[in-house]
């Protein structure tokens, strides 16, 4: 049985973990430019890996779930649920959990489009799918879409601020290459002498 939206959702998943590795390379930058990864560097790779992998999961399951050949309303409840749950706690405990490790709270743009508008859409779907009202399936994708691109948003940004920290070169060995013992001449001549 296919679902309403089947496609979208799968197409919608190919893009998340395309971004997902996508953004994991860009946080590769600095240190290939010489500069330790900060904390933020390594909270924001986390944060985005996990919010990416929730919303995938999310994309996933309505399909996952009409295998079972659940009632449709019942595919989009459970699905909303098994969603919302995990992706409100992690968009309302963001600025918490980014304060304990980063040592201070998300500049007021993530705040405003991560945290307020995501959880918001993600709260207003969850009581729209469980209301049974029509169109569910929308309701439940458009929030899924919203919430991606919230993410990405909010993993701009951050690369922006990222960007503008101090490069903090790592300390690299001093390599001798021995470019003062080595011969001087011709080749003809270097030959002739060893």
């Amino acid at each position: 049985m296919e679902i309403k939206g089947a496609t979208f959702l799968y197409t919608l998943a190919g893009l998340m973990i395309t971004f997902a590795g996508f953004s994991a390379l860009l946080l590769a930058v600095r240190p290939l430019a010489g500069a330790k990864l900060s904390l933020l560097d390594r909270y924001l790779a986390k944060t985005v890996m996990t919010h990416i992998f929730v919303l995938t999961a999310g994309a996933l399951l309505p399909a996952i779930l009409a295998l079972y050949d659940i009632h449709e309303t019942w595919i989009w409840r459970i699905s909303s649920v098994l969603f919302a749950l995990p992706m409100l706690s992690l968009q309302v405990t963001y600025p918490r959990r980014r304060r304990k490790v980063v040592g201070e709270g998300p500049p007021p743009a993530i705040f405003a489009v991560f945290v307020v508008l995501g959880a918001a859409v993600t709260l207003a779907m969850l009581a729209y799918v469980l209301a049974g009202l029509p169109y569910s399936p929308a309701a439940y994708i458009t929030a899924l879409t919203i919430d991606f691109f919230t993410v990405i948003f909010g993993f701009v940004v951050a690369l922006d601020v990222i960007m503008q920290q101090p490069m903090e070169a790592l300390e690299q060995p001093t390599v001798n290459l021995g470019i003062d013992d080595r011969p001087s001449g011709s080749l003809s001549e270097i030959s002739s002498k060893q």
